[in-house]
């Protein structure tokens, strides 16, 4: 069976090595994938994936190992070793840098997929490096003086809204407004100390910086705002202007373009809008404090008919990706950044503005926000116009109110993907959230406790449902006692069904890939119809067979 793929990607990489690849060529191969996101190179296959065999020169695996570590600065360790698929070929699998690496003779490169897929090796210039710094959390791009910034380029206008900000939000840092504006500026640093003197830093000049000095200066702080109703293009504006105006603005608009519904809860009428509030405001707050600044692009923000969009340039930092956005431990590109809009009062204290994201959206019963069309270059998130489930939405604020604390983000999605899926065992609801089992198993846990679902079966084959009231709340009374009974009454009557379409024989394995369940449950069944006298045995061992009773 062949291990080695078919195809190259970012972190695949195939060389031919029939007229012996030369050594400086794969050194740049490797600097290029270890500054980007590591990967594997083999030597000895085609860039259509044919197999060709490695060079004898090359199969010295150990050999190889020391080339490349005196070839690059810092060495890189890989590991490498001989493997035969019709031919012999050198494994190479690259880590990951943890700093930017070159070749020993200077050279500092990267990789990137062209237009048509396909990889290549590209030189890594100069003001890409504070990039690929940031992006390992190794420089808060943020937090850096602004070449040919000064302290006119602050502006006093913009230093009153950030006051008044302070003053209104919730979050914001009271103590700060006690503080005149040159320790303001320094306790945010929105200014930092060179030479003696103070000058604006990227997070002073983004946060209350001149708009014309800002598209001076600064080329890439730009964003979009854009509405489109069909193709045709209902809103469409480009701003340079300072974060916290840019904001206002934002929010303005927003409200010119997200419906409300109202609906009755208890003795109130409460509205529901298609976009929620707090969502939006940490989407916002996510694309400009982790975009990165270093790179020409926009955060852009886009209504259509589908949903919303809201995109920055500057992938995902290092260590975080699709599967652990929820879990992952919080940290940013911009830390300084960041850390003013939190004092300020505009982001999520605890840096967990991921949580209020999907919050927004499960709350009301819709479709969770997505992030499946980011790529190593581009932040995508998009929040799907639908409409709310309003039965479920209002069994989860019966549920927070009757605790007197909003639930957690975890017993959410697990509802959530309750009310979707209607029945997950465990190990279905680990896939789907992408959480830990033991994180699943807590939660779960709680949750009965509370009596928001309810759990059939033992061990492994344990399942969960909604609790019958989110069912009546919808009308949907059969399907409940459908879930919780039909199905098990009707597995004999599936059994019999399944050996007649088999000449009258069946096997344990056919009744557990039939239903689903453990083989202790399947044997349990087959002694049941074997008392039955429905069938009988045919012939024993490991793989037993039993026929129907004629």
């Amino acid at each position: 069976m062949r291990t080695i793929p078919m195809t190259e990607t970012l972190d695949i990489e195939f060389k031919s090595d029939i007229k012996q690849y030369p050594d400086r060529d794969l050194i740049d191969e490797i600097v290029g994938m270890a500054n980007t996101v590591g990967g594997t190179l083999y030597l000895g296959v085609e860039d259509d994936g044919t197999i060709t065999g490695v060079h004898k020169n090359h199969k010295d695996a150990i050999g190889v190992t020391a080339l490349i570590a005196n070839s690059t600065v810092p060495p890189i360790t890989v590991r490498a070793e001989i493997i035969t698929e019709e031919k012999d070929v050198l494994k190479i699998e690259i880590p990951r840098s943890r700093g930017v690496v070159s070749t020993s003779s200077g050279k500092i490169l990267r990789r990137r997929l062209k237009l048509d897929g396909s990889p290549e090796v590209i030189p890594m210039y100069s003001y890409e490096i504070p990039s690929r710094l940031a992006e390992l959390g190794m420089l808060d791009f943020s937090a850096q003086p602004l070449a040919g910034a000064v302290l006119e380029d602050l502006d006093p206008t913009q230093r009153a809204r950030l006051r008044k900000i302070i003053q209104n939000r919730q979050g914001g840092e009271k103590a700060l407004l006690t503080l005149p504006d040159d320790e303001l500026d320094i306790a945010l640093r929105l200014v930092t100390e060179v030479g003696g003197k103070y000058v604006p830093t990227v997070t002073g000049m983004l946060l209350i910086g001149k708009e014309e000095r800002i598209a001076a200066l600064m080329p890439t702080a730009k964003s979009t705002f854009q509405v489109l109703e069909g193709t045709a293009v209902r809103m469409n504006e480009d701003s340079s202007k300072p974060l916290l105006e840019l904001f206002e603005n934002y929010e303005t608009y927003l409200k010119a373009w997200n419906p409300e519904r109202e609906t009755e809860y208890g003795l109130f009428r409460i509205p529901i809008p298609e976009f929620d509030w707090s969502a939006f405001r940490e989407g916002l707050v996510n694309a400009f404090c982790h975009r990165d600044y270093t790179m020409l692009g926009s955060v852009r923000v886009l209504l259509d008919d589908e949903g919303m969009v809201i995109s920055n340039p500057g992938g995902f930092i290092d260590g975080v990706n699709l599967k652990n956005l929820l879990t992952v431990e919080p940290h940013g590109r911009n830390p300084a950044l960041a850390d003013a809009m939190k004092r300020i009062g505009l982001a999520e204290k605890t840096g967990r503005g991921i949580d209020r994201i999907f919050e927004g959206s499960i709350i009301f019963g819709r479709p969770w926000p997505d992030y499946s069309e980011s790529t190593s270059r581009t932040v995508k998130l998009f929040i799907q116009r639908a409409k709310a489930d309003l039965p479920f939405a209002k069994l989860v604020a019966d549920e927070q109110n009757r605790q007197g604390k909003p639930l957690s983000i975890y017993t959410l999605m697990i509802l959530s993907l309750l009310n979707s899926e209607r029945r997950c065992n465990l190990e279905r609801i680990v896939e789907l959230t992408n959480l830990s089992e033991n994180k699943v198993r807590s939660a779960v846990e709680n949750m009965l406790e509370m009596g928001l679902i309810e759990a059939s079966g033992n061990g492994k084959n344990r399942s969960f449902i909604m609790e019958k009231k989110i069912y009546r709340e919808k009308n949907e009374s059969i399907q409940y006692v459908r879930q919780t009974d039909i199905d098990s009454i009707r597995y004999p009557e599936l059994i019999m069904k399944l050996a007649r379409t088999q000449n009258g024989i069946i096997t344990k394995q056919n009744i557990i890939e039939l239903l689903n369940i453990s083989p202790s449950q399947a044997y349990a069944l087959i002694k049941q119809l074997q008392n039955e006298k429905k069938i009988t045995l045919l012939n024993g061992g490991k793989y037993a067979k039993y026929k129907i009773t004629d």
